[in-house]
């Protein structure tokens, strides 16, 4: 896996082109650890145009780690996205979620230039998931990708939904940012009250007000 690109890193350099990125300080939440398992956790403004957090865990001595990327818009009518890269033994998942949590539809014309970066890795194992509420507002263009040996093409993925989100962000028009941050906080809350595999696992490793911080304030920006 020694072509793969830290998702983190990879986010800070592409939003960078078009953003002035202000580190926020979140005290001791920045490295959580208990169990073996380490998460730390950074979170910068995009100014009007929104958040990123990135999430980085590893567990099992290192031999699993995780990256996440999330770009929570704020007067800017994109949807939310989430990249996940996950590395466990030499195998690798590389995970692209676009939700629509907007205001208005988003173009045709825009989600296509998503479908295109999807396309390039068409002949890449798609991942099974089991159901999940969110799955009713996950655009089409996302994926899950799975594999060995693919460092390099699972950080060209990531790198092409960076970019591609980078620069319709930097385009796009102001919204209401107030109902925007309405959409933006219906979607963590109820990613947090209902749960998954990560919210689960924070949950139970760091207690409930901790998880809630983290997800809600950290990762989805919601005060």
């Amino acid at each position: 896996m020694s072509a793969h690109r830290d998702l983190g890193r990879m986010a800070l350099a592409i939003l960078g082109e078009h953003f002035a990125l202000e580190k926020k300080e979140i005290g001791a939440d920045a490295r959580l650890a208990k169990n073996g398992m380490v998460f730390e956790t950074e979170v910068y403004s995009l100014g009007y145009a929104g958040q990123l957090c990135i999430l980085r865990m590893k567990a099992m001595l290192g031999l699993m780690k995780m990256e996440t990327v999330v770009v929570t818009p704020g007067n800017r009518d994109l949807p939310l996205i989430n990249l996940d890269w996950v590395g466990v033994l030499g195998k690798e998942t590389q995970i692209a979620e676009l939700y629509d949590t907007q205001l208005a539809p988003y173009p045709a014309g825009a989600l296509a230039e998503f479908d295109a970066v999807k396309q390039q890795g068409a002949d890449l194992e798609e991942l099974a998931s089991e159901p999940h509420w969110y799955d009713a507002i996950l655009y089409p263009c996302s994926f899950h990708k799975a594999g060995k040996g693919l460092s390099e093409r699972f950080s060209s993925l990531a790198e092409g939904c960076l970019r591609v989100y980078a620069a319709q962000l930097a385009q796009a028009v102001s919204c209401d940012s107030a109902k925007k941050a309405e959409k933006n906080r219906a979607f963590a809350q109820r990613l947090f009250d209902e749960g998954g595999p990560a919210v689960d696992q924070v949950t139970k490793l760091f207690g409930r007000e901790t998880a809630e911080r983290l997800i809600l304030r950290y990762m989805y920006g919601c005060a």
